[in-house]
């Protein structure tokens, strides 16, 4: 695995990791609140085992931790499949304009030409 991949893959479970924090915590807040006014407006439910009404809460957790994280990656994936999508756009008008067919190694030879262009004005 390349160093960029590894670098996209670790920003992808950073970015995975904090939105499963994120959406856990506010689906445990939103479960244990329910939980709570369920237990003071409703009898039948009020005598119900604290196992059950733990499970319930757990219940929501899990589901906030699971979501938040997918969602959080999917939103992630689809802005780099736009950001990829343009950056090919760009190399396949650069590379009709010089009069080379735009075929996956063109692209990619293209694409290793304009970060080597952009790292070499980066550190002047």
């Amino acid at each position: 695995m390349s160093t960029r991949n590894r670098e996209d893959v670790e920003k992808a479970h950073e970015i995975q990791k904090n939105a499963a924090i994120e959406g856990g915590l506010r689906a445990t807040a939103v479960g244990l609140g329910l939980v709570i006014i369920a237990h003071y407006s409703w009898p039948l439910f009020r005598r119900q085992p604290l196992g059950f009404k733990s499970f319930l809460v757990s219940t929501f957790s899990i589901y906030g931790l699971v979501f938040g994280a997918e969602s959080a990656l999917q939103a992630h994936e689809a802005k780099q499949r736009y950001q990829e999508n343009i950056l090919r756009k760009e190399a396949r008008y650069d590379l009709a304009r010089s009069g080379v067919v735009a075929t996956e190694t063109e692209i990619a030879k293209w694409k290793k030409r304009r970060a080597e262009a952009q790292q070499a004005n980066h550190n002047v």
